[in-house]
C-alpha cells in the first residue's frame, strides 16, 4: 500500500543502495530530522558523526533517485543516509499525499502574493534577500553592471569569482573546500551566459578566455578528487563556445586561440575539444586549425597534445586514409597503434586492408613479450570467421613461445581442440612449460605455469608428479583442494605443512585462510577414518593458540 502512495518501496531502497548500504542505513532512521516534503522531493537532514543534506526525489519518469552531500553521495552513491530517509518517507507514508498538496498550495500561495506585492514591497523584499544571501548578491550585481555597460566592474566580479586563493588556506584548495570554490565558478560561468544573453556576447568570449586562464593556473593546486571543480570549469568553456557563436568570432583568431589551449600544458581543466567549435569556426578556421597542429607535430613529432589535436580534425574530416597516414606516424611497439588502423579501416568496409594492418602489427611486433593482446584477438577472430582455424593455432602458438603463461596456454589449447590438434600442440605446449620449471623460470602468479597448465587441464595426476621441487604453497593448496578424495593422505600432508607455516602470521584474513586449511584436513581425515587424530591435532592446536581471541571466534564459527 505504502508503494502506491510514495511511489517506492523497501525493495527499491536496496536496490538503489545495495545490500551493504540498506543494512547500514537501517539504523540511521532514528537520525532523521527535518523532513521538508514537495512537490516530487523530499529534503531531510541526518545526523551522525557529521549532519548530512539529503533529497530524495519521489517518482517521475526517471523513478526514485537520491542525493546526498556525504563523500559517498557527492560520488553519485545512494548512501545510508538516503536509504534512511526513504525508510522515513515510508514509514509516514500516509501523511505524503497531504503534505505534498500542502507544498503546492504554498507554492501557489507564495505565487499569488508575489504578484500582488507592489514596486516598493517587491524592492524591499528583494534587498532583504541579497543582505543575507552573499551569493544572490554576487549575482543581482553582476546583472547590474552588465544592465549599466560597466564592463569593468563584470571582469573584477567574474575574476573575483575564479579567484581560488581565498579558499586556498595554504597556499592549496584542500579537499573540503573545492565546494565552494566550484559555486563560485559556476556563479562566474552564469554571469558570462547572461553576458552574451544581454547582447554583450563578444565581450563575454574575452572574459571567458581570462577566466580560463585563470582555472587552468589554479587546478594545479585543487584538490578536485569529486571532479566539482572541471565540472564548473566545463561550464565556462561551454559559456565561452555559446559566446563565441552569438558574437560570430573571427574564425581565424578562434583557430590561434585554441591551439594555444590544445597544445600548451594546462588543458586539464577545461579539456577543450577543437571539433566542439566546428561550427563557429568554418572551414577557414578549421583549416588554420591544422594548420597549427600540424606545425606543432614538426616541432615535436613525438607530442602528445599535437597528435591528438591532429587526430581530432583529421578524423572529423572523414578521410579514413589521412587518419591511417597519422597513425602510421608512430607505430607504438605493443601494436596497439596498428590495431587502431585496423579498426578504423573495418569501419570504413575495408576489411581486408584492415586484416592485413593487424597481421602487419604480429609480425612487427612479435619478439614483444607484452603485445596489446587485442591485436592477437583480433586477427584470430577474423581467422576463425574465415574459416582458418589452422592460422588461428599458428597465432596462438607463436604468442605462447614468446609469452608462456597460463592465459596464453589456455588459448593455444582453445584453437587447437577446434582445429583438433591438441593432443600435439599439449605435448609440445607442456614440453616448453617443463624446460622453464626447470631453470626456475617460474610464472606470473609465483609458481612455475606448468603446474597452473596440468591443474587447468584438469591432469591433476600429472601435477602431483611435476609439483615436487617445483610448485609454491598456493599450488601445493590447489592440488590439495582437489585431491581430498582421491588422495587424501598426500593432500593431508600438503594441508598440515601449511597450517605450520600460517601459524605464526595474524589478522582475520590469515584465520581465515587457517580455517579454510583445516577444514580441508578434516575432510582428509574422514576420507582416511582417522577423524580422531584430527580432533586430537585441533585440540593441541587450539590450546597452542588459545590467546588469539579472533582466532577462536573464527574457528568457532566453522565449526572447528
Amino acid at each position: 500500500m505504502a508503494r502506491k502512495v510514495v511511489g517506492f518501496g523497501e525493495d527499491d531502497l536496496r536496490a538503489l543502495a545495495g545490500a551493504r548500504s540498506f543494512e547500514r542505513g537501517l539504523g540511521y532512521r532514528v537520525a532523521v530530522s527535518g523532513l521538508g516534503v514537495g512537490d516530487g522531493s523530499v529534503t531531510a537532514v541526518v545526523h551522525g558523526t557529521d549532519s548530512y543534506e539529503v533529497e530524495l526525489t519521489l517518482g517521475g519518469d526517471d523513478g526514485l533517485s537520491g542525493w546526498c552531500d556525504c563523500p559517498y553521495g557527492q560520488e553519485g552513491n545512494f548512501c545510508k543516509h538516503c536509504v534512511a530517509v526513504g525508510l522515513t518517507v515510508l514509514r509516514r507514508a500516509k501523511t505524503i499525499p497531504h503534505q505534498r498538496a500542502a507544498a503546492r498550495a504554498r507554492a501557489s500561495g507564495l505565487e499569488a502574493w508575489l504578484t500582488d506585492l507592489s514596486r516598493d514591497e517587491l524592492l524591499a523584499l528583494v534587498r532583504e534577500q541579497i543582505a543575507e544571501d552573499p551569493r544572490l548578491r554576487r549575482r543581482l550585481e553582476l546583472r547590474a553592471a552588465a544592465a549599466r555597460s560597466d564592463l569593468g566592474t563584470v571582469r573584477d566580479r567574474i575574476l573575483a569569482l575564479i579567484d581560488p586563493r581565498p579558499f586556498a588556506r595554504y597556499g592549496y584548495v584542500e579537499y573540503a573546500d573545492a565546494p565552494g570554490y566550484a559555486q563560485q565558478v559556476a556563479e562566474a560561468a552564469a554571469a558570462l551566459r547572461a553576458l552574451t544573453t544581454d547582447g554583450r556576447a563578444a565581450q563575454a568570449v574575452g572574459l571567458a578566455e581570462e577566466a580560463i586562464r585563470v582555472l587552468e593556473e589554479a587546478y594545479g593546486e585543487i584538490d578536485d578528487s569529486d571532479g566539482v571543480v572541471g565540472q564548473a570549469a566545463a561550464a565556462v568553456a561551454e559559456a565561452h563556445l555559446e559566446a563565441c557563436g552569438a558574437a560570430r568570432t573571427d574564425p581565424q583568431r578562434l583557430a590561434e586561440w585554441l591551439a594555444g589551449q590544445m597544445l600548451g600544458d594546462s588543458n586539464d581543466v577545461t579539456d577543450l575539444d577543437p571539433l566542439d567549435y566546428a561550427e563557429v569556426l568554418g572551414p577557414s578556421g578549421l583549416a588554420r586549425l591544422r594548420q597549427l597542429a600540424a606545425e606543432a607535430r614538426r616541432r615535436r613529432p613525438s607530442g602528445w597534445a599535437g597528435r591528438y589535436l591532429m587526430e581530432r580534425l583529421v578524423k572529423a574530416e572523414g578521410d579514413v586514409d589521412a587518419v591511417v597516414a597519422l597513425y602510421a606516424q608512430d607505430l607504438t611497439p605493443s601494436g596497439a597503434t596498428h590495431l587502431r588502423i585496423a579498426v578504423e579501416l573495418e569501419s570504413a568496409g575495408r576489411a581486408d586492408e584492415a586484416l592485413a594492418w593487424a597481421e602487419r602489427g604480429l609480425r612487427e611486433c612479435a619478439a614483444e613479450t607484452h603485445i596489446d593482446s587485442r591485436v592477437v584477438d583480433y586477427v584470430c577472430a577474423r581467422y576463425a570467421k574465415a574459416g582458418r582455424p589452422a592460422d588461428v593455432v599458428g597465432v596462438r602458438r607463436d604468442r605462447f613461445r614468446v609469452e608462456r603463461s597460463l592465459a596464453t596456454y589456455q588459448q593455444l589449447r582453445s584453437a587447437a581442440q577446434a582445429a583438433e590438434c591438441w593432443e600435439a600442440e599439449r605435448v609440445a605446449a607442456l614440453a616448453a612449460l617443463r624446460e622453464d620449471a626447470r631453470r626456475e623460470r617460474g610464472g606470473w602468479y609465483g609458481g612455475p605455469v606448468l603446474i597452473d597448465a596440468l591443474l587447468d587441464d584438469g591432469d591433476v595426476d600429472a601435477a602431483w608428479r611435476e609439483a615436487v621441487g617445483l610448485a609454491d604453497d598456493r599450488q601445493w593448496e590447489q592440488l590439495a583442494d582437489l585431491s581430498r578424495e582421491t588422495h587424501p593422505a598426500e593432500a593431508l600432508a600438503v594441508y598440515l605443512r601449511l597450517v605450520e607455516r600460517l601459524k605464526e602470521p595474524t589478522g582475520e584474513r590469515a584465520y581465515e585462510h587457517l580455517a579454510r586449511l583445516l577444514l580441508g584436513a578434516r575432510d582428509c581425515h574422514r576420507a582416511l577414518g582417522t577423524q580422531e587424530a584430527f580432533t586430537g591435532y585441533l585440540a593441541d592446536l587450539r590450546t597452542e593458540l588459545r590467546r588469539r581471541r579472533k582466532l577462536m571466534s573464527i574457528l568457532d564459527r566453522y565449526g572447528l
